[in-house]
């Protein structure tokens, strides 16, 4: 197991994806910390809420209410799986100068050019994430799928 799957902001991500599975959705947690506290927590609500951009990022972003520029800016967004176009944009929006992603076995976000925008990206490959995700999958591939638009 990788040092960072001891992280407990990571925790509190799986956490909020065990949250989003418990209520019927796909199990994808996030949480946003400022000085070393949890400012915004979220969990992907596109089932619950019939949304189409409630990815468990923008969900913690969401919640995490208007903030300052210089707060964003000394922000680490923490996933349980590596984010989206959607979510990646959202973090380079603010300028969210760090990611710590779960797992990106299962999907891969445009995490390269991410890093290519200056942010520092860290991938614990994190054996929780992993199987959430893979169990997931393997009984939903079509809510799945229209998660991350095939």
């Amino acid at each position: 197991m990788n040092q960072e799957s001891n992280d407990i902001f990571l925790q509190a991500a799986i956490e909020e994806a065990r949250n989003g599975l418990a209520s019927g959705g796909i199990p994808i947690g996030s949480v946003l910390v400022i000085d070393g506290q949890i400012v915004g927590r979220g969990h992907n609500r596109r089932v619950q809420k019939s949304s189409v951009i409630l990815h468990a990022e923008m969900d913690a972003i969401e919640n995490a209410g208007r903030l300052k520029a210089s707060d964003y800016r000394k922000a680490v967004l923490y996933s349980t799986l590596s984010p989206c176009d959607m979510c990646s944009g959202t973090a380079l929006l603010y300028r969210i100068p760090k990611i710590v992603i779960g797992e990106n076995r299962t999907f891969r976000g445009p995490e390269d050019y991410v890093r290519s925008r200056g942010v520092t990206v860290q991938v614990a490959d994190d054996p929780e994430c992993v199987r959430l995700m893979e169990e997931f999958i393997r009984s939903n591939p079509e809510l799945w799928n229209e998660d991350i638009g095939e």
